[in-house]
């Protein structure tokens, strides 16, 4: 909720306009709620709200696919419950993150934990260690998809095109690189 009220408040303000207490009075919070939840302005946007249902989704996932085919499974079990407003303010989220500098910096430490979280995921369901060369390939591989599909990205497209062009990097994946 705080999140939604953020993204809403830079689409029409402007980030650098938006302030922490005009966020808490959107989501009907006090600041010290917001800074519980967000200890900065740059953490509510770098917040992915789809990380904690990719997780338990992939989690959920039989034992007898591959990694990868888990993976894939788990984002489209996650991206076919989106709603198109939620779908609208991942592209707030990532066009902000496209066009503030302080963002675009964060990113790269978002992606650094999701890499160790996506180590964790792929130890935890191959039995592996999480620091193996094999895991730290799989995981980065992963991640490098995600950066490419959003590097990728048209910043007028929609969301959904964001994850279908994951999907499309981790099917490649799958397949494995004959070159």
């Amino acid at each position: 909720m705080i999140q939604d009220n953020a993204l809403r408040l830079f689409r029409a303000q402007g980030y650098d306009a938006t302030t922490v207490e005009q966020i808490a009075a959107a989501a009907e919070v006090s600041p010290s709620t917001f800074f519980r939840y967000f200890p900065t302005k740059e953490d509510v946007v770098a917040y992915d709200a789809f990380d904690p249902s990719f997780i338990e989704a992939f989690r959920s996932q039989p034992r007898g696919l591959s990694t990868i085919a888990a993976l894939r499974r788990a984002l489209r079990s996650v991206t076919s419950g989106v709603s198109p407003a939620e779908m609208e303010l991942q592209l707030v989220r990532d066009a902000l993150i496209r066009a503030v500098p302080e963002l675009r910096s964060r990113q790269v430490d978002e992606f650094v934990r999701t890499l160790e979280l996506v180590m964790d995921l792929i130890a935890e369901r191959t039995g592996r260690d999480a620091r193996s060369p094999a895991v730290r390939a799989m995981a980065g591989a992963v991640i490098g998809v995600g950066i490419a599909a959003l590097v990728g990205r048209e910043a007028e497209g929609h969301a959904l095109e964001y994850f279908d062009a994951i999907d499309a990097g981790f099917a490649e994946l799958e397949r494995g690189f004959d070159f």
